[in-house]
């Protein structure tokens, strides 16, 4: 599974190229900062009665990918989009509460 992730000051933007899936196969899970994603193509049964199979080319499995990124993602407003063989995810940045200064009593 190849992927480009970019940055910005607000979210990462995330692109896989998973061909010849359907987006109900592709699974995301986000914990933090670290991001897998899994996609699992089944071989469907294609023969008719009387045919033989001759020559199989096309993959059928499991693929996974797991990364860690910088800053923890906001799960709650992260996109997940699937269009012509690529994965777009947009992932928001969670904004961290400012240090908190205690006062010594």
């Amino acid at each position: 599974m190849k992927m480009d992730v970019t940055e910005t000051d607000q979210a990462y933007t995330v692109k896989a190229e998973i061909p010849g899936m359907k987006k109900e196969d592709i699974k995301i899970d986000i914990d933090g900062n670290q991001v897998s994603i899994t996609a699992e193509t089944k071989q469907e049964s294609e023969q008719k009665d009387g045919e033989t199979v001759v020559r199989s080319e096309r993959y059928f499995g499991r693929q996974f990918r797991s990364f860690t990124l910088a800053h923890e993602i906001d799960e709650a407003n992260a996109v997940a989009k699937y269009q012509d063989g690529v994965l777009d995810l947009s992932l928001p940045k969670k904004v961290r509460a400012g240090a908190k200064q205690l006062t010594v009593n």
